[in-house]
């Protein structure tokens, strides 16, 4: 069986692993852009604190991502649990850090013009620092999210959701005529989503980043 072939024959499984592959790192996503973005605004000011929380989520990054689905087998068990909590974990490193980035190229003078305007702390970090440090925020995210796609797919090993389970099927199945269609398939699905979701963080950047930032 051709490769084209094995992908219209497999046409819904290939719309519904990609649906929960999608679903589960956008999640992840989602959830390390709120947690990293939080932690680059209470960090961004003191160098200890900076330090620290890049080196705890940088930190992160170093685990083989086989050993810790494995080792969140026993809290977490199997399925979508211990995949997105990995991912999370996994997610935070690239957004900290262009959070933390970000913040600290706000031109200190536009900083102390609101100051002088009346604006409180809040204020200025709301109306001024994160609008000028959203473009660098929004790419850690973009890269974030690139990174957490190819990383969801090894969630297979613990029954995670997502193409994953057809790379991992049809590498067990080494040999066999259907073997290298289904991890193509796997692969090429992956692929696709990692191009679709640059595509929509791109928009978003463009969407949401003032023109005379852009």
């Amino acid at each position: 069986m051709g490769f084209g072939e094995f992908l219209v024959k497999r046409a819904d499984d290939m719309l519904e692993l990609g649906i929960a592959h999608a679903t589960v790192v956008g999640a992840a996503v989602l959830i390390s852009t709120v947690v990293g973005v939080g932690l680059g605004i209470l960090t961004y000011q003191n160098e200890r604190a900076r330090s620290a929380v890049l080196a705890v989520t940088g930190s992160f990054l170093t685990i083989p991502s086989f050993a810790l689905f494995i080792l969140l087998l026993g809290p977490l068990g199997l399925g979508w649990r211990p995949v997105l909590f990995a991912l999370v974990l996994y997610g935070l490193m690239p957004i900290v850090r262009n959070t933390i980035t970000g913040l600290r190229e706000v031109d200190p003078a536009v900083v102390e013009s609101a100051k002088g305007m009346g604006y409180n702390r809040r204020q200025r970090l709301l109306r001024i620092e994160l609008p000028l440090a959203w473009p660098v925020i929004i790419t850690g995210v973009r890269v974030t999210s690139l990174v957490l796609l190819g990383i969801a797919a090894i969630g297979a090993i613990v029954n995670g959701p997502g193409y994953g389970e057809l790379i991992f099927t049809g590498l067990a199945r080494v040999g066999t005529p259907v073997a290298v269609n289904m991890v193509l398939a796997g692969t090429v699905g992956v692929m696709i989503l990692a191009i679709l979701f640059d595509i929509a963080f791109y928009a978003v950047k463009r969407l949401t980043t003032s023109r005379g930032i852009r």
